[in-house]
Protein backbone atom coordinates (compact mmCIF):
# COMPACT_ATOMS: atom_id res chain seq x y z
CA UNK A 1 0.00 0.00 0.00
CA UNK A 2 2.89 2.31 0.82
CA UNK A 3 4.49 1.48 -2.52
CA UNK A 4 1.25 2.28 -4.36
CA UNK A 5 0.96 5.59 -2.54
CA UNK A 6 4.53 6.51 -3.37
CA UNK A 7 3.96 5.53 -7.00
CA UNK A 8 0.83 7.67 -7.24
CA UNK A 9 2.58 10.62 -5.63
CA UNK A 10 5.50 10.22 -7.99
CA UNK A 11 3.19 10.05 -11.02
CA UNK A 12 1.28 13.09 -9.83
CA UNK A 13 4.49 15.02 -9.28
CA UNK A 14 5.73 14.03 -12.73
CA UNK A 15 2.44 15.02 -14.34
CA UNK A 16 2.48 18.35 -12.56
CA UNK A 17 6.06 19.12 -13.57
CA UNK A 18 5.93 17.78 -17.13
CA UNK A 19 4.30 20.87 -18.69
CA UNK A 20 7.13 22.99 -17.28
CA UNK A 21 9.87 21.04 -19.07
CA UNK A 22 11.24 23.46 -21.64
CA UNK A 23 12.06 21.77 -24.94
CA UNK A 24 12.86 24.86 -27.04
CA UNK A 25 14.20 28.10 -25.59
CA UNK A 26 14.72 31.15 -27.81
CA UNK A 27 16.14 34.35 -26.30
CA UNK A 28 16.91 37.57 -28.15
CA UNK A 29 17.13 35.82 -31.51
CA UNK A 30 18.35 37.96 -34.42
CA UNK A 31 19.04 36.97 -38.02
CA UNK A 32 20.37 39.47 -40.54
CA UNK A 33 20.99 38.45 -44.14
CA UNK A 34 23.91 40.22 -45.82
CA UNK A 35 25.02 40.72 -49.38
CA UNK A 36 28.36 39.78 -50.94
CA UNK A 37 30.05 42.87 -49.50
CA UNK A 38 28.85 42.16 -45.96
CA UNK A 39 26.23 44.91 -45.96
CA UNK A 40 22.88 44.24 -44.22
CA UNK A 41 20.29 43.26 -46.78
CA UNK A 42 17.32 42.09 -44.67
CA UNK A 43 16.62 41.76 -40.96
CA UNK A 44 14.49 38.61 -41.06
CA UNK A 45 14.24 38.01 -37.29
CA UNK A 46 14.56 40.84 -34.82
CA UNK A 47 14.96 40.15 -31.08
CA UNK A 48 12.54 37.22 -30.79
CA UNK A 49 12.10 35.32 -27.52
CA UNK A 50 9.77 32.45 -26.62
CA UNK A 51 9.70 29.00 -25.00
CA UNK A 52 8.03 25.76 -26.05
CA UNK A 53 7.22 23.20 -23.37
CA UNK A 54 6.95 19.43 -23.50
CA UNK A 55 3.58 18.08 -24.64
CA UNK A 56 2.59 21.42 -26.15
CA UNK A 57 1.37 22.31 -29.65
CA UNK A 58 2.94 25.68 -30.43
CA UNK A 59 1.87 27.72 -33.44
CA UNK A 60 4.04 30.05 -35.51
CA UNK A 61 1.81 32.53 -37.34
CA UNK A 62 2.45 35.48 -39.58
CA UNK A 63 2.20 36.69 -43.17
CA UNK A 64 4.70 35.76 -45.85
CA UNK A 65 8.19 37.06 -45.17
CA UNK A 66 7.56 37.69 -41.48
CA UNK A 67 10.38 35.41 -40.28
CA UNK A 68 8.65 32.11 -39.50
CA UNK A 69 10.65 29.92 -41.87
CA UNK A 70 13.90 31.61 -40.86
CA UNK A 71 13.16 30.83 -37.21
CA UNK A 72 12.42 27.20 -38.05
CA UNK A 73 15.69 26.84 -39.98
CA UNK A 74 17.63 28.24 -37.03
CA UNK A 75 15.85 25.81 -34.69
CA UNK A 76 17.02 22.98 -36.97
CA UNK A 77 20.59 24.26 -37.12
CA UNK A 78 20.38 24.96 -40.85
CA UNK A 79 21.02 28.68 -40.34
CA UNK A 80 23.30 30.39 -37.85
CA UNK A 81 21.76 33.23 -35.84
CA UNK A 82 23.39 36.64 -36.06
CA UNK A 83 22.71 37.19 -32.36
CA UNK A 84 20.76 35.59 -29.56
CA UNK A 85 20.60 32.12 -28.07
CA UNK A 86 18.75 28.91 -28.99
CA UNK A 87 18.49 25.73 -26.96
CA UNK A 88 16.78 22.51 -28.07
CA UNK A 89 16.61 19.83 -25.37
CA UNK A 90 19.21 21.85 -23.49
CA UNK A 91 21.77 21.75 -26.31
CA UNK A 92 22.70 23.66 -29.42
CA UNK A 93 20.54 22.91 -32.49
CA UNK A 94 23.72 21.66 -34.19
CA UNK A 95 24.17 18.91 -31.59
CA UNK A 96 24.04 15.60 -33.47
CA UNK A 97 22.16 13.61 -30.81
CA UNK A 98 19.67 16.45 -30.53
CA UNK A 99 18.95 16.25 -34.26
CA UNK A 100 18.11 12.55 -33.91
CA UNK A 101 15.20 13.53 -31.62
CA UNK A 102 13.64 15.92 -34.16
CA UNK A 103 11.20 15.18 -36.96
CA UNK A 104 10.74 17.80 -39.67
CA UNK A 105 8.17 18.20 -42.43
CA UNK A 106 9.24 21.07 -44.74
CA UNK A 107 6.78 23.19 -46.68
CA UNK A 108 7.86 21.41 -49.87
CA UNK A 109 8.55 17.69 -49.55
CA UNK A 110 11.95 16.99 -51.07
CA UNK A 111 11.69 13.30 -51.94
CA UNK A 112 13.56 10.97 -54.28
CA UNK A 113 11.02 10.69 -57.06
CA UNK A 114 12.08 7.22 -58.26
CA UNK A 115 11.66 5.56 -54.85
CA UNK A 116 8.29 4.13 -53.86
CA UNK A 117 6.58 4.77 -50.51
CA UNK A 118 8.13 1.80 -48.75
CA UNK A 119 11.63 2.50 -50.07
CA UNK A 120 11.34 6.17 -49.06
CA UNK A 121 10.55 5.33 -45.45
CA UNK A 122 13.20 2.61 -45.42
CA UNK A 123 15.75 5.17 -46.62
CA UNK A 124 14.92 7.72 -43.94
CA UNK A 125 14.75 5.01 -41.28
CA UNK A 126 18.23 3.88 -42.29
CA UNK A 127 19.54 7.41 -41.77
CA UNK A 128 18.59 7.03 -38.11
CA UNK A 129 20.32 3.59 -38.00
CA UNK A 130 17.10 1.81 -37.07
CA UNK A 131 17.38 -2.01 -37.01
CA UNK A 132 16.00 -3.65 -40.15
CA UNK A 133 13.10 -5.42 -38.41
CA UNK A 134 12.01 -2.29 -36.55
CA UNK A 135 12.41 -0.19 -39.69
CA UNK A 136 10.10 -2.49 -41.68
CA UNK A 137 7.55 -2.58 -38.88
CA UNK A 138 7.44 1.21 -38.57
CA UNK A 139 7.22 1.57 -42.33
CA UNK A 140 4.14 -0.63 -42.53
CA UNK A 141 2.47 1.14 -39.61
CA UNK A 142 3.17 4.61 -40.99
CA UNK A 143 1.91 3.73 -44.46
CA UNK A 144 -1.30 2.43 -42.93
CA UNK A 145 -1.63 5.53 -40.78
CA UNK A 146 -1.28 8.06 -43.60
CA UNK A 147 -3.45 6.03 -45.97
CA UNK A 148 -0.76 4.97 -48.46
CA UNK A 149 -0.66 1.23 -47.80
CA UNK A 150 -2.28 0.56 -51.19
CA UNK A 151 0.29 2.67 -53.07
CA UNK A 152 3.47 1.38 -51.47
CA UNK A 153 4.94 0.25 -54.81
CA UNK A 154 4.26 3.50 -56.70
CA UNK A 155 7.07 5.98 -57.24
CA UNK A 156 6.61 9.09 -55.15
CA UNK A 157 7.33 11.16 -58.25
CA UNK A 158 3.89 10.12 -59.49
CA UNK A 159 2.15 11.28 -56.30
CA UNK A 160 -0.20 14.21 -56.14
CA UNK A 161 0.46 17.15 -53.82
CA UNK A 162 -1.71 15.67 -51.09
CA UNK A 163 -0.12 12.23 -51.32
CA UNK A 164 3.34 13.80 -51.12
CA UNK A 165 2.32 15.58 -47.93
CA UNK A 166 1.16 12.24 -46.51
CA UNK A 167 4.43 10.45 -47.24
CA UNK A 168 6.33 13.52 -46.03
CA UNK A 169 4.47 13.37 -42.73
CA UNK A 170 5.31 9.68 -42.45
CA UNK A 171 9.04 10.29 -43.00
CA UNK A 172 8.97 13.02 -40.34
CA UNK A 173 7.77 10.44 -37.81
CA UNK A 174 9.93 7.44 -38.76
CA UNK A 175 12.37 8.05 -35.89
CA UNK A 176 9.63 8.49 -33.24
CA UNK A 177 10.81 12.07 -32.54
CA UNK A 178 10.26 14.00 -29.32
CA UNK A 179 10.04 17.30 -31.21
CA UNK A 180 8.05 17.51 -34.45
CA UNK A 181 8.28 20.66 -36.59
CA UNK A 182 5.56 20.84 -39.23
CA UNK A 183 5.55 23.52 -41.92
CA UNK A 184 2.14 23.73 -43.64
CA UNK A 185 1.28 20.06 -42.95
CA UNK A 186 -2.26 20.24 -44.38
CA UNK A 187 -1.41 22.03 -47.64
CA UNK A 188 -2.90 20.12 -50.56
CA UNK A 189 -4.93 17.72 -48.41
CA UNK A 190 -8.67 17.20 -48.71
CA UNK A 191 -10.87 18.02 -45.67
CA UNK A 192 -10.79 14.41 -44.46
CA UNK A 193 -7.00 14.32 -44.69
CA UNK A 194 -6.79 17.64 -42.83
CA UNK A 195 -8.92 16.26 -40.03
CA UNK A 196 -6.74 13.15 -39.78
CA UNK A 197 -3.55 15.23 -39.58
CA UNK A 198 -5.02 17.42 -36.84
CA UNK A 199 -6.17 14.38 -34.89
CA UNK A 200 -2.66 12.96 -35.22
CA UNK A 201 -1.12 16.19 -33.89
CA UNK A 202 -3.39 16.10 -30.84
CA UNK A 203 -2.59 12.42 -30.24
CA UNK A 204 1.16 13.13 -30.42
CA UNK A 205 0.83 15.93 -27.89
CA UNK A 206 -1.05 13.63 -25.52
CA UNK A 207 1.88 11.21 -25.71
CA UNK A 208 4.19 13.96 -24.47
CA UNK A 209 5.55 14.94 -27.89
CA UNK A 210 6.17 18.60 -28.63
CA UNK A 211 4.80 19.98 -31.89
CA UNK A 212 5.72 23.29 -33.53
CA UNK A 213 3.21 24.10 -36.25
CA UNK A 214 3.67 26.77 -38.89
CA UNK A 215 0.58 27.31 -41.03
CA UNK A 216 -1.38 29.96 -42.89
CA UNK A 217 -4.63 28.06 -42.31
CA UNK A 218 -5.75 29.73 -39.11
CA UNK A 219 -8.66 27.32 -38.63
CA UNK A 220 -6.18 24.43 -38.36
CA UNK A 221 -4.09 26.34 -35.84
CA UNK A 222 -7.15 27.20 -33.79
CA UNK A 223 -8.20 23.55 -33.64
CA UNK A 224 -4.94 22.08 -32.31
CA UNK A 225 -2.60 24.75 -30.86
CA UNK A 226 -2.25 25.46 -27.16
CA UNK A 227 -0.23 28.65 -27.60
CA UNK A 228 0.72 30.75 -30.60
CA UNK A 229 3.15 33.50 -31.48
CA UNK A 230 2.29 36.00 -34.21
CA UNK A 231 5.13 37.46 -36.26
CA UNK A 232 5.19 40.63 -38.31
CA UNK A 233 8.30 42.33 -39.65
CA UNK A 234 10.52 39.77 -37.93
CA UNK A 235 9.20 40.69 -34.49
CA UNK A 236 6.73 39.06 -32.10
CA UNK A 237 3.55 41.10 -32.15
CA UNK A 238 1.45 38.82 -29.89
CA UNK A 239 1.95 35.62 -27.92
CA UNK A 240 -0.17 33.53 -25.56
CA UNK A 241 -2.86 30.88 -25.35
CA UNK A 242 -5.72 30.99 -27.81
CA UNK A 243 -8.17 31.54 -24.98
CA UNK A 244 -6.26 34.62 -23.86
CA UNK A 245 -5.78 36.04 -27.34
CA UNK A 246 -9.26 35.38 -28.73
CA UNK A 247 -11.38 36.25 -25.73
CA UNK A 248 -13.40 39.48 -25.84
CA UNK A 249 -13.55 40.75 -22.25
CA UNK A 250 -16.15 43.40 -23.05
CA UNK A 251 -18.82 40.95 -24.25
CA UNK A 252 -20.72 37.95 -22.83
CA UNK A 253 -22.31 35.12 -24.82
CA UNK A 254 -25.33 33.28 -23.39
CA UNK A 255 -26.35 30.01 -25.07
CA UNK A 256 -29.78 28.54 -24.31
CA UNK A 257 -32.21 26.06 -25.88
CA UNK A 258 -34.81 27.36 -28.29
CA UNK A 259 -37.07 29.64 -26.23
CA UNK A 260 -40.72 30.54 -26.78
CA UNK A 261 -41.27 33.97 -28.22
CA UNK A 262 -42.82 35.29 -25.00
CA UNK A 263 -39.79 34.20 -22.93
CA UNK A 264 -37.39 35.70 -25.43
CA UNK A 265 -39.24 39.04 -25.27
CA UNK A 266 -38.98 39.06 -21.47
CA UNK A 267 -35.23 38.40 -21.64
CA UNK A 268 -34.74 41.14 -24.25
CA UNK A 269 -36.74 43.60 -22.11
CA UNK A 270 -34.44 42.94 -19.15
CA UNK A 271 -31.33 43.39 -21.31
CA UNK A 272 -32.59 46.63 -22.84
CA UNK A 273 -32.97 48.04 -19.36
CA UNK A 274 -29.16 48.02 -18.89
CA UNK A 275 -27.76 47.82 -22.44
CA UNK A 276 -28.51 49.76 -25.58
CA UNK A 277 -30.63 47.74 -27.99
CA UNK A 278 -28.14 48.00 -30.88
CA UNK A 279 -25.48 46.26 -28.78
CA UNK A 280 -27.59 43.14 -28.18
CA UNK A 281 -27.65 40.46 -30.87
CA UNK A 282 -29.72 37.29 -30.96
CA UNK A 283 -28.78 34.57 -33.44
CA UNK A 284 -28.58 30.80 -33.80
CA UNK A 285 -25.31 29.05 -32.86
CA UNK A 286 -23.56 27.39 -35.81
CA UNK A 287 -20.78 24.85 -36.26
CA UNK A 288 -17.79 25.38 -38.53
CA UNK A 289 -17.85 24.25 -42.15
CA UNK A 290 -15.29 21.49 -41.64
CA UNK A 291 -17.36 19.74 -38.97
CA UNK A 292 -20.47 20.00 -41.10
CA UNK A 293 -18.64 18.62 -44.17
CA UNK A 294 -17.28 15.60 -42.27
CA UNK A 295 -20.68 14.91 -40.77
CA UNK A 296 -22.37 14.91 -44.18
CA UNK A 297 -19.72 12.63 -45.73
CA UNK A 298 -19.90 10.17 -42.84
CA UNK A 299 -23.69 10.07 -43.03
CA UNK A 300 -23.58 9.44 -46.78
CA UNK A 301 -21.13 6.56 -46.32
CA UNK A 302 -23.36 4.96 -43.68
CA UNK A 303 -26.40 5.25 -45.96
CA UNK A 304 -24.43 3.85 -48.95
CA UNK A 305 -25.49 6.83 -50.98
CA UNK A 306 -24.94 6.78 -54.74
CA UNK A 307 -22.81 9.50 -56.32
CA UNK A 308 -22.05 10.55 -59.86
CA UNK A 309 -18.71 11.93 -58.72
CA UNK A 310 -15.45 10.14 -58.10
CA UNK A 311 -15.67 6.89 -56.16
CA UNK A 312 -13.12 4.33 -55.01
CA UNK A 313 -13.08 0.63 -55.74
CA UNK A 314 -15.15 0.75 -58.94
CA UNK A 315 -14.83 -2.08 -61.45
CA UNK A 316 -12.92 -1.34 -64.65
CA UNK A 317 -15.10 -1.22 -67.78
CA UNK A 318 -15.33 -4.51 -69.66
CA UNK A 319 -13.88 -3.14 -72.91
CA UNK A 320 -10.85 -1.81 -71.02
CA UNK A 321 -10.25 -5.22 -69.45
CA UNK A 322 -10.40 -6.83 -72.93
CA UNK A 323 -13.24 -9.23 -71.99
CA UNK A 324 -16.09 -7.74 -74.02
CA UNK A 325 -17.84 -10.20 -76.37
CA UNK A 326 -20.51 -9.59 -78.98
CA UNK A 327 -21.58 -13.23 -79.53
CA UNK A 328 -23.11 -15.76 -77.17
CA UNK A 329 -21.00 -17.65 -74.66
CA UNK A 330 -20.89 -20.82 -76.79
CA UNK A 331 -19.10 -18.87 -79.55
CA UNK A 332 -16.16 -17.80 -77.38
CA UNK A 333 -13.08 -19.18 -79.09
CA UNK A 334 -10.94 -19.56 -75.99
CA UNK A 335 -13.64 -21.41 -74.12
CA UNK A 336 -14.18 -23.81 -77.00
CA UNK A 337 -10.48 -24.50 -77.37
CA UNK A 338 -9.96 -25.14 -73.64
CA UNK A 339 -12.98 -27.39 -73.18
CA UNK A 340 -12.19 -31.06 -72.57
CA UNK A 341 -12.94 -33.28 -75.59
CA UNK A 342 -15.72 -35.75 -74.77
CA UNK A 343 -14.83 -39.43 -75.41
CA UNK A 344 -16.50 -41.04 -78.39
CA UNK A 345 -19.18 -43.62 -77.59
CA UNK A 346 -17.98 -47.25 -77.80
CA UNK A 347 -20.04 -49.76 -79.78
CA UNK A 348 -17.86 -52.79 -78.92
CA UNK A 349 -18.84 -54.82 -75.91
CA UNK A 350 -16.81 -54.41 -72.75
CA UNK A 351 -13.81 -56.68 -72.41
CA UNK A 352 -14.09 -59.85 -70.49
CA UNK A 353 -13.90 -59.76 -66.75
CA UNK A 354 -10.37 -59.21 -65.44
CA UNK A 355 -9.13 -57.27 -68.50
CA UNK A 356 -8.44 -53.57 -67.79
CA UNK A 357 -9.85 -50.94 -70.18
CA UNK A 358 -6.34 -49.59 -70.78
CA UNK A 359 -5.06 -53.02 -71.87
CA UNK A 360 -8.07 -53.45 -74.19
CA UNK A 361 -7.34 -50.08 -75.83
CA UNK A 362 -3.66 -50.95 -76.27
CA UNK A 363 -4.58 -54.27 -77.86
CA UNK A 364 -6.91 -52.50 -80.27
CA UNK A 365 -4.23 -50.02 -81.31
CA UNK A 366 -1.56 -52.69 -81.89
CA UNK A 367 -3.86 -55.08 -83.82
CA UNK A 368 -2.90 -55.20 -87.56
CA UNK A 369 -5.34 -53.43 -89.83
CA UNK A 370 -7.44 -55.63 -92.13
CA UNK A 371 -6.63 -55.53 -95.87
CA UNK A 372 -8.46 -52.89 -97.81
CA UNK A 373 -9.96 -53.79 -101.18
CA UNK A 374 -9.30 -51.46 -104.10
CA UNK A 375 -12.98 -50.69 -104.33
CA UNK A 376 -13.14 -49.68 -100.70
CA UNK A 377 -9.86 -47.76 -100.69
CA UNK A 378 -10.16 -44.01 -100.34
CA UNK A 379 -9.28 -41.76 -103.25
CA UNK A 380 -6.06 -40.62 -101.62
CA UNK A 381 -4.59 -44.20 -101.63
CA UNK A 382 -2.84 -45.23 -104.91
CA UNK A 383 -3.66 -48.69 -106.43
CA UNK A 384 -0.77 -51.27 -106.59
CA UNK A 385 -0.17 -50.78 -110.36
CA UNK A 386 0.37 -47.06 -110.02
CA UNK A 387 2.57 -47.62 -106.99
CA UNK A 388 4.84 -50.00 -108.97
CA UNK A 389 5.20 -47.44 -111.75
CA UNK A 390 6.18 -44.75 -109.26
CA UNK A 391 8.84 -46.98 -107.75
CA UNK A 392 10.30 -47.76 -111.20
CA UNK A 393 10.56 -44.05 -112.08
CA UNK A 394 12.22 -43.27 -108.77
CA UNK A 395 14.81 -46.06 -109.28
CA UNK A 396 15.53 -44.81 -112.82
CA UNK A 397 16.20 -41.33 -111.57
CA UNK A 398 18.54 -42.56 -108.86
CA UNK A 399 20.52 -44.72 -111.29
CA UNK A 400 20.73 -41.86 -113.74
CA UNK A 401 22.30 -39.66 -111.07
CA UNK A 402 25.10 -42.23 -110.69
Amino acid sequence: MVADTNLNLSAAASAASSPEVVVVAVRGLVKVFKDFWGRSKARAVDNVSFEVRRGEVFGLLGPNGSGKSTTVKMLLGLLYPTAGHIEVFGHSPRHVLTKSRIGYLPEESYLYRYLDSRETLEFFGNLFTLPAAERRQRTEQLLEMVGLSQTRTRSVGEFSKGMQRRIGLAQALINDPDLIILDEPTAGLDPIGCREVKDLIVALARRGKTVILSSHLLADVEDVCDRVVIYYGGQVQAMGTLRELLAKPDAVRITAPLLPRETLEKVMAILRHDVAEERVRVDTPSQNLESYFLEIVQRAKQDSAQTSGATAGGQVAAYLRGTAETGPAKDKILERLTQAIAPEPTTEPMAQSGVQPGAQKLDTLTRPAPPVSPAAAPASVLPPADLNKANEKLAALLNKGK
